[in-house]
């Protein structure tokens, strides 16, 4: 599987990273088990994760769960130096995440301890701020968002004093590469002005949603990811698993994520689901697996360093797997960028 550099690094990543967030609910450690094995037999040496996982569905019961199960697989099969491991801390939230707090030096100190102990490493790869402690865009919150109640001496402090932990934990050898989450074009670019002034980390990367009908990386992101190497790692790169298809006509699948979450975290609705299904017929009068055109798509971004692949079952595993093979022609991409036109932004 091709490989990419991380940012301006020498560290190199699988174009296809395997996502865990239905590790500890959805799937149990036996079936994590055996796709992080099935994963890595194909050429993926990356693996994404979070200390608030698993969120299929969030519960205070399950929290960590994930980096658990991640931890075990590593005790057990001693092949840690196969793997580029990465994983997040969680920003302002509910109280019984980690008390809620904003991310901030003292959060980082506890949680990069507490990961790591979960994990059973001593490093992490790549070490993500999940959100911004200021608020975001994504998930839905486009529709309302204004950012012009942030106080920005404030929001510069808290970015600084955060850079010089993430630097304090890069010494220690506690983690490697910093990488952002959710975040904006000004957000990221301030974190590299602070890092460059300061000879502190810099960020190699931006995980943000990424899909044929989320297409908000396209613009001031894209420019920013081209000049400063700040690569895109793509959640939701199936739109939760729309794009698959399997929702097709209303069906939702017993043990699917809309069985769970109706409207799939606002992505499932009226106005999404025709354009959906757009694309999923364009797939399938191509002769491809609506998935595998979805995610191929993806791949073909000049700013993507990998996409970022989740499944509950092997075979949705090895259908995405399979992606990494497929080439768009110039005809599909053409008819996929008519209805980009038309639909742009349904979700």
């Amino acid at each position: 599987m091709k490989r990419l550099p991380l940012g301006r690094t020498d560290t190199m990543v699988s174009q296809l990273c395997l996502g865990s967030m239905t590790w500890g609910s959805q799937n149990d450690s036996a079936e994590a088990a055996e796709q992080i094995d099935c994963a890595l037999e194909h050429g993926v040496n990356f693996i994404d994760t979070a200390e608030m996982y698993p969120t299929t569905p969030m519960s205070e019961a399950t929290l960590g769960d994930t980096e658990t199960i991640i931890g075990e697989w590593i005790a057990r099969s001693g092949r840690r130096d196969e793997l580029v491991l990465a994983t997040k801390v969680t920003g302002v939230g509910k109280a019984w995440m980690y008390g809620g707090e904003d991310i901030t030096a003292r959060k980082i100190r506890r949680s990069v301890d507490r990961s790591l102990r979960r994990l059973q490493t001593d490093r992490i790869d790549l070490y993500q701020l999940h959100w911004p402690n200021r608020g975001s865009y994504h998930f839905r919150q486009n529709w309302t968002y204004d950012p012009a109640g942030q106080a920005t001496a404030s929001v510069l402090e808290n970015m600084h004093e955060v850079l010089r932990e993430l630097d304090a934990q890069v010494r220690a050898g506690k983690i490697i590469h910093v990488g952002l989450s959710n975040e904006s074009s000004w957000g990221t670019a301030q974190y590299l002005s602070i890092a460059a002034r300061e000879n502190l980390p810099r960020v190699v990367s931006i995980q943000n949603e990424y899909n044929l009908m989320n297409r908000l990386f396209d613009l001031d992101l894209a420019e920013l990811s081209h000049h400063e190497a700040v690569g895109l790692l793509a959640f939701s790169p199936l739109g939760a698993g729309m794009l698959s298809g399997k929702y097709t006509d209303g069906i939702v699948p017993a043990g699917s994520r809309r069985s769970l979450n109706d409207n799939l975290s606002g992505r499932y609705t009226p106005r999404s689901q025709p354009v959906c299904e757009l694309y999923v017929a364009l797939a399938r009068d191509h002769g491809l697996e609506p998935a595998q055109m979805a995610l191929a798509f993806c791949l073909s971004r000049p700013f993507m360093t990998s996409v970022i692949i989740g499944a509950t079952t092997m075979e949705q595993l090895r259908m995405n797997l399979g992606a990494a093979t497929v080439v768009l022609g110039d005809e599909l991409k053409a008819e996929i960028q008519k209805i980009y036109e038309q639909n742009p932004i349904p979700m």
